[in-house]
């Protein structure tokens, strides 16, 4: 296999998602930034890779793929091992499910293009987003909180780093960032605390990133 590229941007969640699982299989990456302050996502020679001009997305061996889901689904069947999901029909979908809280029912609120548009277009001003932020973050952690509390072993579903994990520690990271209060949960804390000490997640944080502010 060519060498695979990762086109992200430090600070995006669901590039850091994707920097975790191929951190976890042990693949090796480049890395090509599109800062998203700038607008550079949009750009021309961007868009023909990734037309809708959003990050993340991975070249490898003529091959172009976007959106973070169906990466993490091509990464796991194309590096089976050590696998993101359970051995089981029903656990693979429970993760799946926890995946999908995230994935499409929090992290699209708070999306950049979607607080730009808030600022824009209905004059929210910053405590008016932070607010935003906050209420779909604590609306879908209050959810996970119950999964995880239920199916984790220490972390997300279980007690192997997996699929779930991918997803939970880069909102937890967007969470923190906006300063939301995550004292009423305290299973998806520590199951996030003990994923990040692990070097597969150390390595995928944002501050990490060869892309990242000083």
């Amino acid at each position: 296999m060519s060498a695979l590229t990762l086109h992200g941007y430090w600070r995006s969640t669901s590039s850091y998602r994707v920097r975790i699982a191929l951190n976890l299989k042990g693949v090796a990456y480049d890395q090509v930034t599109h800062d998203l302050r700038t607008g550079a996502q949009g750009q021309a020679d961007y868009r023909a890779i990734a037309p809708q001009g959003l990050v993340p997305a991975v070249e490898a061996d003529d091959f172009t793929l976007t959106q973070s889901p169906a990466i993490l689904e091509w990464i796991e069947e194309r590096w089976p091992q050590p696998p993101l999901l359970p051995a089981d029909a029903q656990g693979r979908a429970l993760v799946r499910a926890m995946a999908a809280l995230i994935g499409c029912d929090i992290h699209p609120l708070n999306n950049l293009r979607v607080l730009q548009a808030l600022k824009a277009d209905f004059g929210a001003d910053q405590p008016a987003l932070d607010q935003w932020i906050a209420r779909w973050i604590t609306d879908g952690f209050a959810a996970l909180e119950t999964w995880v509390a239920r199916h984790g072993r220490g972390l997300a579903y279980g007690d192997r780093p997996g699929l779930a994990d991918c997803y939970l520690v880069p909102q937890l990271y967007s969470a923190e960032r906006f300063h939301v209060d995550l004292s009423p949960f305290p299973a998806l804390v520590a199951a996030g605390e003990k994923a990040r000490a692990l070097d597969a997640f150390a390595a995928a944080h944002p501050s990490a990133q060869p892309d990242a502010d000083p």
